[in-house]
């Protein structure tokens, strides 16, 4: 009888571990490119966020900058997703009013100028599904050079007089983008 119960207490113990590792997740590794978030002000800060870019920091890894993000063609401005910007309050970007809203930002790099592009189409993949009648509103902005080289691909926001600068930087390029409110 004792035997009977230690058979049925050993199966029931291989049919428990058994259902726990068939059910277990399975996790993917990291991102290659990670996504993350820049705002303005601050989302450390204790004041309400005006701004909000999500987009993912692809890696240089050796490779030269016009070879992933290409002179004169649409880029994703960023790696993954599209990157999604977002306004919660009306805007001006360059000279145009911006309604509060949900953008995905593309750029078209250039060696002197980037064009920056706002566009309504959101939740897609990279720039593939890109279509220039969906362009709300585009700019033009120079591009200026640093000596220091960023490996990953970065966005960052700075108060200017008129409102907020936001950066794009990537090896040495630097590219300022201006808001007002």
């Amino acid at each position: 009888m004792k035997e009977m119960t230690y058979l049925k207490v050993i199966l029931l113990v291989f049919f428990m571990l058994t259902i726990f590792s068939t059910n277990a997740q399975k996790f993917d590794g990291l991102d290659k490119s990670p996504m993350d978030v820049a705002s303005y002000p601050s989302i450390h800060d204790d004041s309400n966020t005006i701004i909000k870019v999500v987009y993912s920091r692809p890696q240089l890894n050796g490779r030269a900058l016009n070879k992933l993000a290409k002179n004169d063609k649409i880029w994703r401005t960023g790696a993954n997703e599209a990157t999604e910007i977002i306004f919660y309050t009306d805007v001006k970007f360059g000279e145009q009013l911006l309604k509060a809203g949900t953008y995905s930002l593309v750029t078209i790099p250039g060696e002197k100028w980037w064009t920056i592009i706002l566009n309504s189409k959101v939740n897609s993949w990279g720039a593939y599904s890109y279509s220039e009648s969906e362009d709300v509103a585009r700019l033009i902005a120079q591009v200026a050079y640093d000596k220091n080289s960023l490996e990953a691909f970065s966005i960052a926001f700075k108060k200017s007089q008129t409102g907020v600068n936001m950066y794009l930087g990537w090896d040495t390029v630097r590219v300022s983008v201006p808001f007002g409110f």
